[in-house]
């Protein structure tokens, strides 16, 4: 969560997404049964294939045909999905959406030249006629820090101008400014403002603009200004026009439906004389690793006959090589193979660069993305050197055109299709069906410390991708039951814990939060389950994410939490970092050689390492874990007696609020991160030790209720009458049993709360009307009857389900509007579940 990179990226065609309509009706259940594990809530998006942070692919729309597939980033990830009912073809999934143009493209696309200064230019600068003369300087773009791997001009000072000057010797009337600013951005086009962006700072931000601004064979001048406010600076932008491919698959079905479980998406529709159901199913079941860390996705599809009579039904779906690149202009090879009893598609770039590139805002460009047939004797695989055609003639003949074997393009010059067809024939009231398969092989997934980590599945089944892929289709129906009965397990845990509404947030946000990581080891065979901290800086196994997202590992598998932490104690075990308290991250994935955010978090990330391994000793009923590492947690918890109880002015895990000294909910964390000490000596029979810190913990806690007392609340700040914030840290008071802060603490702090909501929430504090998510639902779970915990959880309940922001839940938003502020598809919704924690027992070794 940074407040110092400050990031709110916005995908090209975001803007797109608004225009989206967001009918709120809820659909059909289904009827298969096994409905008891579907919500119809409405989602901020739906999840489609999520296997890790880098094949994690959304529908952001209401209807699965009104959009293009896109990565959580919102860069296209192109899906299409149609049926050929007697002849007219109904597309069911995806929007053909082709690369737009380049008129004058950004760097990404091909390098330009312009003209900058760092230092403030005469007024007039931004108009076509000045002279930029003096300090102005030629530099390539992007211009940037060197954070960027695109950035081709050093900008590390706090301001830059850049004009760049170009000539068209056609206008088209549809005409897009895209552009990537780190920070506050302003740009003129021949003298106008076109951008304004105040404090922000976005990437590929999609913009329709007046053509008529633009001078037809004469100078045209981009004049752009950008400001940095801390941390990272990055400046790029363009002009792009619309493709001249056609829509080929112009006629939508009619979605009737969707339905959202643990692991599984449902739509149904409508298709001429039939009905079609599709179901997506990401089985990350999180007490089968091997089967969570398999890079597979599976779509089903049955049709039926909704009129009584025959139909001749075809079944089309295709890919493109956009799943295996991170940015359109690299250059990818399809192949087509076959292995044991399945046949595939296999795309991926030319170069292969294995981990060679780290960052937020990226796609994986290394490894190959994989279209499956588990039925090749009744099915057909094809690629075709053009989408277009692709789709033609399966439009034209229900059919694929010979294949054209392996292919290599630019995705910016032209469009290959990884095209799968099933004819299956007449169908009638009796259902056919089928499914295809959805796979990612990364060859490498993570950089651990300079060891390069293959994926779970490789290092513990010694298997190869063609292994995987027959392994999946042999044990499908296996899987699915596997799903179904989980699916059914979670909703009716929480459903029973927290009632629907809760139940229904939860479920949507399983899948979001596991597929936010990836599993491995490191060489002497210790789990590893490496968070990437998505659209808030990229850090990957970030401490005060592992603690938000905690709650759904403590329930479900506590070994997955224990990966998450372990990269945290070997940092500090092995030496490679010095200091008395706990590291911040190991990195920016997917490198783990160690910290790579700015500041430190000292107080946060003690506090959270110690709490969580002693919620994982709750869980487990022993404390073996911490016995492992005690030595270092025995130095973070002395870090926090020294320090915990008026923390100095530092960042916690809300730093995107700003440094705040004497922080109250600080405080908190760090007496449970004591008392958490305490509890795990006692569990390892160091009664002296343990005697010692419950009583420390107990006298803290004392001292807080005095010093945070500010009447009718408890403040934010113990020097700052007059302000208030959510004590969330507090819940591990109740869920670990201690009990050292007075009950009235709690219940005074949550009848204040009740005054405090907005339309969508409960702020995180009096400073602001954001939130952030995940904190709601811990701070309803301090209450102690449902009356009060639905109180808090309505409201959130509302933001999920209206949100205008069409995104990968976000965590962070607006209370008044339900506005996404920032970050999108991170794991911390995971912290969803802690209201479970309450009840669970004790998890079997």
């Amino acid at each position: 969560m940074r407040y110092q990179t400050k990031y709110v990226w916005v995908a090209m065609c975001c803007l797109t997404w608004g225009l989206i309509s967001c009918d709120k009706s809820k659909p059909t259940t289904p009827t298969d049964g096994a409905s008891a594990q579907f919500t119809s809530a409405h989602a901020p998006a739906y999840p489609l294939v999520t296997i890790d942070p880098y094949t994690s692919a959304w529908s952001m729309a209401d209807n699965l045909y009104d959009d293009a597939v896109r990565h959580w980033t919102g860069e296209i990830h192109a899906l299409t999905g149609a049926v050929r009912v007697d002849g007219t073809v109904y597309r069911f999934l995806g929007k053909e959406k082709y690369p737009l143009k380049a008129l004058v493209p950004m760097a990404k696309d091909q390098v330009w030249e312009g003209q900058y200064t760092t230092k403030a230019p005469a007024a007039g600068w931004e108009k076509p006629e000045y002279k930029p003369t003096g300090g102005w300087k030629s530099g390539k773009a992007a211009f940037g820090t060197k954070d960027f791997n695109s950035s081709a001009t050093l900008w590390d000072v706090d301001d830059i101008w850049v004009r760049r000057t170009f000539t068209l010797s056609e206008i088209d009337s549809a005409v897009y400014l895209i552009y990537s600013h780190d920070d506050n951005f302003e740009l003129y086009l021949n003298g106008q403002e076109i951008v304004n962006t105040g404090a922000a700072a976005r990437m590929d931000v999609l913009l329709k603009i007046d053509a008529s601004l633009l001078r037809k064979d004469g100078p045209n001048v981009l004049a752009g200004h950008c400001k940095d406010t801390g941390g990272l600076a990055y400046l790029d932008f363009g002009l792009y026009t619309n493709s001249a491919q056609p829509e080929v698959f112009k006629q939508t079905a009619k979605q009737d439906g969707v339905v959202v479980s643990a692991t599984q998406t449902r739509y149904n529709f409508t298709c001429g004389g039939v009905g079609l159901q599709v179901t997506f199913r990401s089985p990350l079941l999180p007490t089968d690793l091997n089967l969570l860390s398999r890079p597979i996705s599976f779509v089903d599809y049955s049709v039926t006959s909704n009129d009584g009579q025959e139909h001749a039904v075809e079944v089309y779906f295709e890919m493109t090589p956009s799943w295996a690149v991170n940015s359109l202009n690299q250059e990818v090879v399809v192949t087509e193979g076959k292995a044991g009893n399945v046949a595939y598609l296999r795309a991926g770039t030319t170069e292969q660069p294995v981990l060679k590139r780290k960052g937020d805002n990226v796609r994986i460009d290394w490894g190959y993305a994989y279209l499956v047939s588990a039925q090749p004797a009744q099915t057909k695989l094809g690629i075709g050197a053009s989408a277009v055609a692709a789709k033609e003639q399966f439009s034209n003949n229900g059919d694929l055109a010979a294949s054209a074997g392996e292919t290599k393009a630019k995705l910016t010059e032209s469009t290959p299709a990884m095209s799968y067809v099933h004819n299956l024939g007449k169908v009638g009231t009796k259902a056919s069906s089928g499914y295809i398969m959805i796979a990612y092989d990364d060859v490498s997934s993570i950089q651990y410390f300079g060891d390069n980590r293959p994926a779970w599945w490789k290092q513990t089944k010694n298997a190869t991708i063609d292994d995987i892929l027959n392994e999946a289709q042999a044990d499908y129906q296996e899987v699915k039951e596997k799903c179904n009965a989980f699916d059914k397990q979670v909703y009716e845990e929480t459903l029973q814990a927290g009632g629907k509404q809760y139940a229904d947030i939860c479920v949507l946000a399983f899948r979001q939060s596991i597929a936010a990581h990836k599993l491995t080891q490191d060489s002497a065979g210790n789990i590893l389950f490496l968070s990437k901290e998505n659209f808030s800086n990229g850090s990957i196994g970030t401490v005060d994410v592992t603690y938000p997202s905690a709650p759904l590992f403590l329930k479900y598998n506590p070994e997955l939490l224990k990966g998450m932490m372990n990269p945290i104690f070997y940092y500090s075990e092995s030496g490679k970092w010095t200091k008395p308290f706990a590291a911040h991250d190991v990195g920016t994935y997917p490198l783990a050689n160690g910290q790579t955010y700015g500041e430190d978090m000292p107080v946060e990330e003690c506090g959270n390492m110690l709490v969580l391994t002693g919620a994982i000793a709750k869980r487990e009923g022993n404390a073996n874990y911490a016995k492992a590492h005690w030595k270092v947690l025995t130095t973070w918890a002395g870090y926090l007696r020294e320090n915990g109880l008026d923390p100095a002015n530092q960042l916690c895990t809300d730093d995107f609020a700003g440094h705040l000294a004497h922080n109250t909910n600080l405080s908190i964390k760090a007496i449970m991160g004591i008392a958490s000490y305490g509890m795990l000596a006692e569990m390892l029979n160091k009664q002296d030790t343990a005697k010692l810190y419950k009583e420390e913990a107990a006298r803290m806690a004392e001292e807080w209720v005095k010093m945070a007392n500010d009447g009718d609340h408890y403040r934010l700040t113990f020097d700052q009458p007059g302000t208030w914030s959510q004590k969330y840290n507090m819940v591990w008071d109740k869920l670990l049993g201690f009990n050292i802060f007075p009950k009235e603490v709690a219940e005074r702090e949550l009848k204040y709360y009740l005054t405090k909501q907005n339309t969508y929430g409960l702020p995180l504090d009096s400073r602001r009307t954001y939130t952030k998510s995940d904190w709601i639902v811990w701070t309803a779970t301090l209450a102690n009857d449902s009356t009060t915990f639905k109180k808090i959880i309505d409201p959130l309940y509302m933001y999920v389900t209206e949100t205008p922001t069409r995104v990968p839940m976000s965590d962070w938003y607006e209370t008044t509007d339900g506005k996404q502020v920032g970050f999108q598809a991170r794991s911390v919704v995971g912290g969803y579940f802690i209201k479970l924690l309450e009840e669970a027992p004790k998890v079997k070794q």
